[in-house]
């Protein structure tokens, strides 16, 4: 179990009086880059394939490349993070700033391709989305990273932490609410204009915020650091042991997000209409439990309330299973309860992350690095959701619109149960990489016996 911080940390301020403006403060550029995330990891691959007839193998080959070179420059842009910090405060706004003006840009390019690549073919098409994808995608990681080390260096026992992680992913989730109604709503063109406000004044919220304390030697870039990504915190048991389990954690969600509306428009056959609602009531009930799993944390602990958010997300996608066309209400239901087990996987992994980065003594120097990792094996999952599962779809026989059966089924065993089954197994690493060794370390007869975890 973790000692009490000191209340001179900066995340104790986000307990107590005036806690919401700090909150507000820092967490406020999490609304925008979630925002974005839904038009760039949900609805661009059914964009493509709606709007354009992008054939599905091919659209999952180009999001696959895509987002492995975005995975694989994140733990560069750790490293570079964490000299940013070491150099000054301001140098990693400035870079957010610009990176945020890039990552706008790219989100307009992506889904308003300009008509002389639209003429020229598919080809050129799909060469466009992969080219603007992968430096949109680095601009977001960029924007992304540096906010997620911010909060990680603002130090704070497991209750602090998970409030400062919890701020910024509440409002994450009321930006992925806004963004599932815009553009079914209002069109593609108000959504990407309505970031780009957003996202300003999130850096405006996020440069006046609390500012962590830089505890790096002297207050100047590491010597040693290089353009390249550090390895260093691969090599540690307990980031290896929580990554594992945010992999397979991860990657059971990457794919859900990536085929539900395919599941949504084919095997329950909702109108459009009805698309809205489904994101809605997902993203709303995940808003709504932040604060009650906070709670749990301050009972149960941090890993073992992230369990019980797994075991919830199982239970409801075996019902999920079951349902098919016309199942609209039920779906809804489904929606609500998903996302309520989702609030675990937004608010407390993160938390978790900044606490091993604590104990093992690297807090206010090298977050850039670890959350690098963090962020690569993130992008890992959704680019193997995206590259794997759209292929494999296409390869059983599912195109979309199909309504035979053995399409459908495919869609369903992907959609529901594939995730399930890698649900019961990040479960099972978490209570046996985590929860178990913290139950062997807090036993006094263990620790008498000087028992190994």
């Amino acid at each position: 179990m973790n000692a009490s911080a000191p209340v001179s940390e900066p995340a104790a301020r986000f307990i107590g009086a005036g806690a919401w403006r700090h909150g507000l403060g820092y967490g406020l550029l999490g609304l925008p880059l979630a925002f974005v995330a839904l038009p760039l990891y949900v609805i661009l691959p059914n964009h493509y394939a709606r709007e354009f007839a992008a054939p599905l193998a091919a659209l999952g080959a180009v999001l696959l490349g895509a987002r492995l070179v975005d995975a694989v420059l994140d733990p560069i842009i750790g490293r570079w993070c964490d000299r940013l910090f070491a150099r000054s405060i301001g140098a990693v706004l400035g870079a957010a700033a610009v990176s945020a003006v890039v990552l706008a840009l790219g989100l307009w390019g992506l889904l308003f391709p300009p008509a002389a690549v639209q003429a020229a073919g598919m080809a050129a098409l799909l060469g466009w989305a992969g080219a603007v994808m992968a430096v949109t995608y680095t601009a977001y990681s960029v924007v992304s990273v540096a906010h997620q080390a911010w909060g990680a260096r603002l130090g704070g026992n497991e209750a602090q932490r998970s409030r400062v992680v919890a701020w910024r992913e509440a409002l994450a989730l009321v930006g992925v609410l806004v963004a599932a109604v815009l553009p079914g709503t209002l069109g593609l063109g108000v959504t990407v204009s309505t970031f780009a406000v957003l996202l300003t004044l999130g850096w405006w919220a996020w440069s006046r915020s609390v500012r962590p304390v830089n505890t790096h030697p002297a207050n100047k870039p590491d010597a040693s650091a290089t353009a390249l990504p550090s390895l260093s915190p691969l090599r540690q048991p307990a980031f290896q042991k929580l990554l594992a389990v945010f992999v397979l954690n991860g990657t059971a969600s990457a794919i859900p997000a990536t085929l539900v509306l395919f599941f949504v428009q084919d095997r329950l056959q909702a109108t459009p209409a009805q698309e809205p609602a489904f994101l809605a009531i997902y993203f709303l009930f995940a808003a709504l439990s932040i604060p009650l799993w906070v709670r749990a944390v301050s009972r149960f602990g941090l890993a073992r309330t992230w369990l019980a958010g797994m075991a919830l997300a199982v239970a409801v996608f075996v019902w999920t299973a079951t349902l098919g066309t016309g199942d609209i209400v039920p779906f809804l239901i489904v929606c609500a309860l998903s996302g309520i087990a989702v609030g675990t996987d937004l608010a407390l992994p993160g938390a978790m992350l900044a606490g091993v980065i604590g104990r093992l003594g690297e807090r206010g120097q090298r977050e850039g690095a670890y959350f690098g990792w963090w962020s690569f094996a993130a992008k890992l999952n959704l680019a193997l959701a995206a590259g794997l599962a759209l292929p494999l779809l296409a390869w059983f026989g599912y195109t979309p619109g199909a309504r035979d059966a053995q399409a459908l089924w495919t869609l369903t065993f992907a959609y529901c149960l594939l995730p399930c089954a890698l649900k019961l197994l990040a479960g099972g690493a978490l209570y046996t990489l985590v929860i178990r060794p913290e139950q062997r370390a807090a036993s006094p007869l263990s620790a008498s016996l000087k028992v190994p975890s």
